[in-house]
């Protein structure tokens, strides 16, 4: 067993609940797999799974090697990486709007290979990392407003506004969990009204372009997003994503309590985003209303654990630090969750660790990975004791 605590480090409870997800991943990946090639028709059953399972692996790589790096790194290097970040903002924008003739507005195609990165996803990390070590270093001052617009506000306005006009859902998240971290950070509520408020003008006064002037805005998704709220409100069959969301309400009703048993979605055939976006009405309709239930208990548990972290370590940026990239994980998940059973019009984001995808399932990784790293770091009451104490003769010393 010794080699078993050389390779999971920190948090146990934590490891325990991250290994169910990448196990239980396989089993509904390999189901909604079959949607790639009789619904979406652009590969085979096994192909889409060769992919997923290669995806976790490196998932689990880079989660096994982040829970060896000292915590306390991470807000360097989200120094270093924001303006990297920025630049492959703008690069995806520019880009243009499609890869192959499909949608890739959100998406970078590296040159050379045959893979593409979601940047909004990466951009997202590296923004909450970066705020979190912000507040860190100005949390013994005296806060003003006018001396946090150029480090901290400006990044925050660049990086929201570059994700926002091709994947608004990610960019709204992303600002919430901002404004969630301010707040936990200290700063003066006051500062946060302000701040929403010209984010919510600034917001509207685009979509209010977009929709009337659309051709200044080649890479807009605004049109999708009205329609899809529009569809929420209404829900009409004439459309593809109608369509998948009458189908998602149908596998979870076909579900029942127990479910249909491993593999035998009939309706997942004729959702082309079943092992995507709307994945857990596969697994409901699978696994049923017990299946369901037990992933967003296995969510909430990690959210318990993720709180346990964050107010158990004895830093304070590492208690930012694990609120900032452990919350929007388990947010991302209820949100998915909404959408297949039509709490939510669609977004596009997908459920952490169990969507099929390389991006988002590697930066969950990288996520738990920094989390493991906070956990490894925990002193008992002992040790802190011990510190604070040889801490405070050190200052008296000083003072004498």
């Amino acid at each position: 067993m010794n080699w078993l605590n050389k390779i999971f480090l920190g948090d146990k409870y934590l490891i325990a609940f991250i290994m169910l997800l990448a196990i239980f991943s396989l089993l509904p990946g390999f189901s909604a797999s079959s949607s790639i090639e009789y619904a979406a028709q652009t590969g085979t059953v096994w192909g889409q799974f060769g992919k997923q399972v290669a995806f976790l692996v490196i998932g689990l790589v880079i989660l096994f090697s982040m829970q060896r790096i000292d915590y306390r790194y991470f807000g360097g290097f989200a120094i270093l990486g924001l303006p990297f970040i920025v630049l492959l903002l703008i690069l995806t924008l520019l880009q243009g709007t499609s890869i192959d003739g499909a949608n890739a507005s959100r998406w970078l195609k590296l040159p050379g290979i045959p893979l593409s990165i979601q940047t909004s996803t990466l951009a997202s990390v590296v923004l909450m990392v970066y705020v979190a070590r912000y507040l860190t270093k100005i949390r013994n001052k005296k806060i003003e407003f006018k001396q946090t617009i150029l480090p901290l506000f400006i990044p925050i306005f660049v990086i929201v506004g570059l994700i926002f006009p091709a994947n608004g859902s990610t960019a709204i998240i992303l600002f919430a969990m901002v404004m969630m971290l301010l707040f936990l950070g200290g700063f003066p509520i006051p500062y946060l009204v302000g701040i929403g408020t010209i984010i919510l003008v600034g917001a509207g006064l685009f979509i209010f372009a977009a929709l009337n002037y659309g051709d200044q805005f080649p890479n807009s998704r605004v049109h999708t997003w009205k329609n899809r709220i529009e569809r929420f409100q209404k829900p009409a069959s004439n459309s593809l994503e109608s369509w998948q969301e009458t189908n998602a309400k149908a596998a979870i009703v076909e579900g029942g309590i127990t479910g249909k048993g491993p593999g035998k979605s009939a309706i997942k055939h004729t959702l082309p985003q079943a092992s995507s976006d709307f994945i857990y009405a596969v697994i409901i309709e699978e696994y049923g209303l017990i299946g369901g239930v037990s992933l967003l208990f296995l969510f909430l548990l990690i959210l318990f654990r993720i709180i346990i972290i964050g107010t158990k370590i004895h830093t304070y940026f590492g208690s930012l630090l694990a609120f900032a990239i452990g919350i929007p994980i388990v947010f991302q998940a209820l949100i998915n969750m909404g959408v297949a059973v039509g709490l939510f019009p669609t977004t596009g984001q997908p459920l952490p660790m169990i969507s099929f995808g390389g991006t988002s399932l590697w930066i969950t990784c990288l996520s738990f990975g920094i989390l493991l790293s906070i956990s490894r770091q925990i002193l008992p009451k002992e040790e802190i004791q011990k510190e604070e104490k040889i801490k405070s003769e050190a200052d008296l010393q000083d003072i004498a």
